[in-house]
């Protein structure tokens, strides 16, 4: 069954406070350590991605099932590129940007991303203490 166990509405200027209420509720979820920090940081790359490329804001929902807490964060933007995939590497070097995804798909258990002409939407999963 699932559990809705927060949802929030955010724009530019805005990453600071969701990253913020997202950690509190997530705690409050009985995370702790690194776990709840790994799930941060994802929430934040895929956040600022839908700010940055998706439109300027998004939509993000945390929910509970089976054990597994779940993220979704959707925009409205015009979607990713044509030729992009989820094996795309990060830039090499110390080029600014282009690594959230990719860090994404390392600190959780499961990252899906559907994308088109009318926003995209990130979906990921972790246990407690995962990965």
């Amino acid at each position: 069954m699932r559990r809705q166990v927060f949802s929030a509405r955010f724009a530019s200027g805005g990453i600071t406070l969701l990253r913020r209420a997202v950690m509190a509720r997530v705690a409050e979820e009985g995370w702790a350590g690194r776990g709840l920090e790994d799930f941060v940081v994802v929430v934040n790359e895929v956040a600022t991605n839908a700010v940055r490329h998706g439109g300027g804001g998004g939509r993000l929902r945390l929910w509970r099932r089976h054990g597994r807490l779940w993220c979704e964060v959707a925009d409205d933007g015009p979607g990713l590129p044509p030729g992009w995939t989820t094996a795309t590497p990060p830039p090499a070097g110390f080029e600014a940007g282009g690594r959230g995804l990719w860090l994404a798909r390392r600190l959780c258990d499961q990252l899906m991303i559907v994308s088109g002409p009318a926003g995209t939407t990130v979906t990921f999963t972790a246990r407690p203490g995962s990965p």
